[in-house]
């Protein structure tokens, strides 16, 4: 288990019966990158990924 794993498993306890959309999730990481800019290239990443999960023909290297 990677140590990110506990605050997924946090999320998904704490949160998991809750139904959000993408506009709100986009909303929610737009003000955690302001409040820790740290974590900008991370935070895009990950946007990066789940926006393109569907894309097959994507090379996952990019």
């Amino acid at each position: 288990m990677y140590f990110t794993d506990r605050g997924i498993e946090e999320l998904a306890q704490r949160r998991g019966e809750e139904q959000v959309t993408l506009e709100w999730l986009a909303e929610q990481l737009r003000t955690f990158v302001d409040l820790n800019p740290d974590f900008e290239t991370p935070v895009e990443r990950l946007a990066t990924w789940l926006a393109r999960l569907d894309d097959e023909d994507e090379d996952p290297d990019e």
